[in-house]
């Protein structure tokens, strides 16, 4: 074998040599964290004459004037909005209401979009009975939708500034305005379309009279109410 051939594999081989081996140091993966296995709790029966019972219902959070606002907000991230849909009529309505205990309800689309709100007042009132009598129609046929307050004419306040008030501030505003219903509103973020508003909460004049101790009245008067509440909060 020539010199040059042997210069040759030996070059080769010097080449080849450092296939498969790796010179850097890599890193070392980061060990997961140990996850503490799952424990089975201590279960017990009952003996002989012992008897299970049914807690008490917690009673409603009585509130004063200078309680937060957000104590008499009916939470709609915490509590299921009651709804019913925009072409059901107003008998549908009542029994909606007298079902689920309440005295107002979101009147929806199929995309649950919030078209307006429909309260006992609206339903009690002479307007549904006027409409069925102009139209020829019975009470049955008045939709929602004829006796609704549309959502561009609901009063709304600012989540983070009913969170930075009193019971007293949100019943002021009621009064100002007029309502027994305001609703309670986040704005979406920055980036989000202007049009974008989530219906976080809503205040009843009739929720702020319960919490305040004041007892439910025959017939539902709003002015009354109002009074009702002002003279609580004065005492």
């Amino acid at each position: 074998m020539s010199s040059e051939q042997k210069h040759g594999d030996g070059l080769l081989e010097r080449m080849f040599s450092g296939i498969g081996h790796v010179s850097e140091v890599l890193p070392t993966p980061a060990p997961h964290p140990a996850v503490e296995p799952y424990r089975p709790l201590r279960q017990s029966k009952a003996g002989s004459g012992v008897t299970y019972r049914l807690p008490s219902r917690t009673p409603e959070l009585r509130v004063q004037a200078s309680s937060p606002a957000t104590d008499v907000m009916t939470d709609l991230s915490r509590v299921a909005a009651v709804t019913i849909a925009v072409g059901d009529n107003v008998d549908e309505a009542q029994q909606a209401m007298h079902t689920h205990r309440v005295r107002a309800l979101f009147v929806i689309n199929d995309a649950r979009a919030i078209l307006g709100v429909i309260t006992a007042n609206d339903l009690s009132g002479e307007k549904p009975i006027q409409i069925a009598q102009n139209r020829g129609v019975r009470h049955a046929d008045v939709l929602v939708s004829d006796v609704m307050t549309p959502a561009n004419l609901l009063e709304a306040m600012e989540l983070q500034d009913v969170q930075q008030v009193r019971v007293g501030d949100v019943v002021e505003t009621l009064k100002r305005s007029g309502r027994q219903h305001a609703l309670v509103i986040e704005t979406g973020p920055a980036e989000a379309p202007a049009a974008t508003r989530t219906v976080r909460g809503i205040i009843s004049l009739t929720q702020i009279a319960r919490q305040l101790g004041l007892p439910p009245q025959v017939g539902y008067n709003v002015a009354r109410t109002f009074a009702e509440i002002e003279a609580a909060i004065g005492a």
